[in-house]
């Protein structure tokens, strides 16, 4: 292991965490005896190019400083490769740190974690999911995912869940509101959503078997438990089995929503008969009108096909 690291910083994280976090996170890897290089992005898709440019530079590890957005990138840039990634959780949700047991809002302690894993070869290789257009044209979310490596050719890669349904369109509100910030935008948008509330007709395709036709409030594919800043929507999901947990709830009213849905923190909605689970490799998910999200974020407009990749990232700690 080089002792030369990147930490791949975004700055606005977590409403300006992360641009506070770099500095605590860059002294405890530096007083441990790394070098460490600092990475920043003028918009996403320059982070991404200037990430791949270091894994292909031979760093020895890719410390991503944010939240689930900045490790998403950071997964773009190492999945599939040799090149260890480290998480510095600083961002609003911060589920892939929580899955894998890691710091979370404490960039001091993240940092020392990370310094004390490389130190002692704690690396451990866990399952992706890699998302696609179901059709196999053009990348996930419209865009050129940031030059050669992993995720490229229309793919994506991501670590926790991929949404689709009253979640994502609960994201779709979100993002389009100017005010408030926070978690409290997304608090509102659910309100919202739920004023419009109704099932969606969708196609599930598991593992290449016949299709399920069903109507439904939402489909989660998780690689991991949990989405949201801590729902388990997904919560037997392990990170390293080789197949997703598919939570599906199904055609239910507003008020059993309602009732379902607080449940999700705790992981005792997969009780509730509204909810049918699944395990499988690879899915393909059909339904009109809804987009798809993995990490929280946007990935475009169903259908998509999500596959489980086993042993695609190398990640430090956990």
């Amino acid at each position: 292991m080089t002792s030369e690291i990147t930490l791949f910083v975004n700055p606005t994280a977590g409403r300006g965490r992360g641009a506070h976090a770099a500095q605590p996170a860059a002294s405890a890897l530096r007083d441990a005896g790394f070098s460490v290089r600092t990475v920043l992005g003028s918009d996403a898709p320059d982070a991404l190019r200037r990430a791949h440019e270091a894994v292909r530079g031979g760093t020895g590890a890719l410390i991503a400083v944010g939240g689930d957005g900045m490790i998403s990138l950071a997964l773009q840039a190492v999945a599939g490769t040799r090149t260890p990634l480290g998480v510095v959780a600083v961002g609003t949700g911060n589920d892939f740190a929580r899955g894998l047991g890691l710091p979370v809002r404490d960039p001091a302690a993240a940092g020392r974690s990370v310094a004390d894993a490389l130190k002692g070869g704690n690396i451990r290789e866990i399952d992706l999911g890699r998302v696609a257009p179901a059709d196999g044209t053009g990348p996930a979310d419209g865009t050129d995912p940031g030059g050669a490596g992993p995720g490229r050719d229309g793919e994506r890669w991501f670590g926790s869940v991929l949404a689709a349904g009253f979640d994502s369109r609960v994201n779709d509100r979100g993002n389009r509101m100017r005010w408030p910030a926070g978690r409290l935008k997304y608090d509102l948008a659910m309100i919202a959503e739920l004023a419009a509330f109704r099932p969606v007709p969708y196609r599930l395709v598991l593992d290449g078997g016949p299709a399920l036709e069903m109507e439904a409030t939402l489909v989660a594919v998780g690689n991991g438990p949990s989405y949201g800043g801590g729902m388990r929507i997904c919560a037997g999901a392990e990170l390293d089995d080789g197949l997703f947990d598919v939570t599906v709830v199904g055609a239910c009213s507003r008020t059993t929503l309602v009732r379902v849905f607080p449940k999700v923190y705790r992981g005792t909605h997969l009780g509730h008969p509204a909810v049918t689970s699944y395990r499988a490799r690879r899915i393909e998910l059909r339904a009109a009108g809804v987009t798809g999200y993995a990490d929280g974020e946007p990935l475009g407009a169903l259908p998509l096909t999500a596959e489980c990749v086993p042993r695609a990232v190398r990640v430090i700690g956990g």
